[in-house]
């Protein structure tokens, strides 16, 4: 008989080599710059679909809510039929407040948000939390809250992203790539502006610019407009025709515009807040606070419907079209005090398309106002629209060169770039000095969390005294006698020993060289190991994070300290090093380094 070679039965041999193809699709992913890169605009152009469809689909959903002509903007129209604008928002409102009490009990978890993914959490952002809020933003929009569709869309393309990348489980810093494309591209689709997206991405979402990151982000903007841009038209959100001759002495008022557009920034973020106190204080349910803010957005839009939905239309509604001073003013107040309502009372959105028209707003205020002293002033009403717009959008969003490059891509001029330039660096830095947030950033400060921006700093809360900790510690009782103590703990045999009470709780640290000092010997008799206790109330707990470790280590003025499961039970657990400590912090800071360089191990 014929021994023949065992083969494996068909179905396991397939299944055998699709594994090993993910698996080596997986490992190029990893260490092939380019791999990545393609993936990106893989995935970039599958974001670029799903933000064409939401935008599509709240297009219709006003369409049918307004009684509006197919295609046309909610911010756009002068005339809303009267019982529609009454009864939507606050209908809406009732809706989107039952939906999110129902999310919620049914997934009661916190969602994501994708700046605090990258700062926090290395890049982990979950698709089915991401895609929760986009359809809570979806219902915001519909009923026509004072909000635009850009935190869902970015929430969405990042969570997308980031399920792509945890499915080939990339690294850190990839992950967090995946993120800022994710995002990016969702803006860049938005606008159908790829630099916009991918400084939005860099400046905000990332936090910071690497060669390295600037590929897989640059290609899935990219990407994701060019499907757009088959499916729609080939234009940006606004369109000015010609160009711009803008006198020195305006980069001068370019800058006030900017000083301004700060203090319209400020106002409009904390005009949120104290709406958000105030409802809270109210005592009503939170399903219920959407609803009265529909209501009080419908009082408010009486005056003019242009306050409702993101602003899309109505900026190039208003680069058409000049009003005359008072008119424009209120309806500037009008549309921050929606903003601020629609937020304050729960309604899912972002500030991205909002600020812009808050900031046109503002220029064509201004240029109005100057016009009272000199008509000359008039006819350059659109240069002063554009730089409003660019400096209140970084203002409240705080991505400065954003919106210089949004400018830049609407209009192709050089000069008003330049000129926006001047308004938007204002206008951040007045924020900074005077505020310190940008709109991201304000929401964390509200909630606790101490973000600045999507600088990666959840590593520094993984290195905890529970991981940093040696567990080979030499616990004695506090009544031990010093010379049994010394017979124990013989010099030479460790540095320090910890005393603990009856009760196993921590009490004191004991120096062995001190304990064995010849010159003590005389009253070594008498003496006991709670006489030779220091640091007696300092100690580490498990989930302490480096910066608390060194914080706690400078006041106890101590190089070792021990970690005890809690205070109110300090049961010694270990002990840690302020130089062993140190030297981690050190490696990991250059391993972070070495990653954002793409060059790990350096």
């Amino acid at each position: 008989m014929i021994n023949r070679p065992y083969r494996l039965p068909l179905a396991r041999r397939t299944a055998r080599g699709v594994l090993l193809r993910y698996t080596e699709l997986r490992r190029s992913l990893r260490n092939f710059e380019l791999g990545l890169i393609g993936l990106s605009v893989l995935v970039g152009a599958a974001v670029g679909m799903v933000t064409y469809g939401l935008r599509e689909l709240v297009s219709l959903l006003h369409a049918l809510d307004f009684s509006l002509i197919p295609g046309s903007y909610l911010s756009a129209q002068t005339h809303v039929d009267l019982y529609r604008l009454l009864l939507v928002p606050g209908v809406g409102g009732l809706i989107l407040g039952v939906v999110t009490l129902v999310a919620h009990r049914i997934r009661p978890t916190e969602i994501v948000d994708p700046v605090e993914a990258n700062a926090l959490y290395g890049g982990q952002l979950s698709l089915r939390d991401s895609a929760r809020l986009t359809g809570l933003t979806v219902i915001s929009n519909a009923c026509g809250a004072s909000v635009g569709m850009e935190a869902g869309y970015s929430q969405l393309g990042a969570g997308i992203f980031a399920f792509v990348g945890d499915y080939f489980h990339l690294r850190r810093e990839d992950q967090r790539t995946m993120v800022t494309a994710g995002a990016a591209a969702a803006i860049a689709a938005a606008f159908n502006a790829p630099l916009t997206g991918a400084f939005y991405g860099f400046e905000l979402i990332h936090g910071s610019y690497s060669s390295r990151l600037l590929a897989p982000v640059t290609a899935a903007c990219l990407a994701a407009v060019l499907v757009v841009r088959q499916f729609g038209p080939d234009a940006p959100l606004f369109e000015v025709l010609g160009t711009f001759a803008v006198p020195h002495v305006h980069y001068v008022l370019f800058c006030l515009l900017g000083l301004l557009a700060g203090g319209i920034g400020i106002l409009t973020m904390r005009s949120a807040t104290w709406v958000e106190r105030i409802l809270r204080a109210s005592k009503l349910p939170v399903w219920a606070r959407p609803a009265i803010g529909g209501v009080a957005l419908s009082l408010v839009a009486l005056g003019s419907p242009q306050v409702l939905g993101s602003g899309h239309g109505a900026i190039q509604w208003h680069l058409e079209t000049q009003w005359s001073l008072l008119p424009i003013l209120l309806l500037l107040a009008g549309k921050v005090a929606g903003s601020a309502i629609s937020l304050g009372a729960s309604f899912r959105g972002g500030l991205f398309s909002s600020s812009l028209f808050i900031g046109a707003l503002l220029g064509a205020v201004f240029v109005q106002a100057l016009g009272l002293l000199d008509p000359t002033f008039l006819p350059e009403r659109t240069s002063f629209m554009l730089v409003g717009m660019g400096a209140t959008g970084a203002a409240i969003i705080g991505a400065p060169f954003t919106f210089v490059f949004l400018v830049l891509e609407a209009t192709g001029d050089f000069p008003i770039t330049v000129g926006t330039l001047m308004g938007v660096l204002i206008a951040a830095t007045t924020v900074r000095l005077t505020f310190g947030y940008s709109f991201s950033t304000w929401r964390f400060h509200l909630r606790g969390l101490p973000l600045k921006g999507g600088h990666d700093i959840g590593w520094i809360a993984d290195l905890t005294a529970g991981k940093l900790m040696r567990s080979d510690v030499r616990t004695v009782p506090v009544s031990m006698p010093l010379e049994r103590f010394r017979d124990v703990v013989p010099l030479g045999s460790r540095k320090w020993a910890f005393a603990v009470t009856d009760a196993g709780h921590y009490a004191g640290m004991i120096d062995v060289a001190a304990a064995h000092d010849p010159d003590i010997t005389e009253m070594v008799p008498h003496l006991v190991a709670a006489d030779l206790t220091t640091c007696r109330g300092c100690y580490m707990l498990p989930g302490d994070d480096i910066r608390l470790i060194l914080k706690k280590f400078g006041e106890a003025r101590a190089e070792t300290l021990p970690v005890v499961a809690s205070s109110d039970a300090p049961r010694i657990l270990g002990s840690v090093s302020e130089g062993f400590c140190l030297k981690r912090y050190t490696q990991e800071l250059e391993r972070r380094r070495s990653d954002e360089l793409g060059m790990p191990g350096l």
